[in-house]
């Protein structure tokens, strides 16, 4: 057999445990969301984790509700939006400026993820609380639709602990 063909056991640089777990071939799924800035979950999407992230952009805005304010018609829109870097391309960009949404996008290359790290906190602190959740954590069921429900009720759940508190 050829030295190439065989499998590596170890030396310089490890075993070989597989291919990287965040190739763009991985089954699963990811967890998109939109949130308010204390965290509240306003929209929510599911997509297959080979799916990349820019696509799941434009139907999160879309669904999210109109929102409530004391004077005044219901706000439609976000006044406001942050993303991280996968999100940085130009339609996306003249996507949320046709809707009149600021949109605070950091460029690949350019500008470092940290600074933007002050307001995506809130996200990823969501997206920890949705972790927490045991059906969640691992992915057990067949059908997106039912897993999509469970997203659904845990986001529910965290919403509701937030707002009695």
């Amino acid at each position: 057999m050829c030295d190439r063909l065989r499998q590596r056991t170890g030396g310089k640089r490890g075993p070989l445990t597989g291919p990287n777990p965040t190739d763009r071939g991985k089954p699963g799924s990811k967890i998109h969301l939109i949130t308010d800035r204390n965290g509240l979950p306003l929209s929510l999407g599911i997509s297959g984790a080979n799916m990349h992230d820019s696509q799941a952009l434009q139907p999160l805005v879309r669904g999210i509700p109109p929102i409530r304010s004391r004077r005044g018609p219901r706000r439609r829109r976000p006044a406001k939006l942050h993303a991280d870097k996968g999100y940085d391309y130009d339609h996306l960009r003249k996507w949320l400026r046709e809707r009149r949404i600021r949109h605070r996008i950091a460029r690949k290359g350019i500008e470092s993820s940290t600074r933007l790290g002050r307001h995506r906190w809130v996200v990823e602190r969501t997206v920890s609380w949705l972790a927490g959740c045991r059906r969640l954590h691992r992915h057990y069921e067949r059908k997106a639709e039912h897993f999509l429900a469970f997203v659904g009720i845990a986001a529910a759940l965290i919403s509701y602990r937030r707002l009695t508190n």
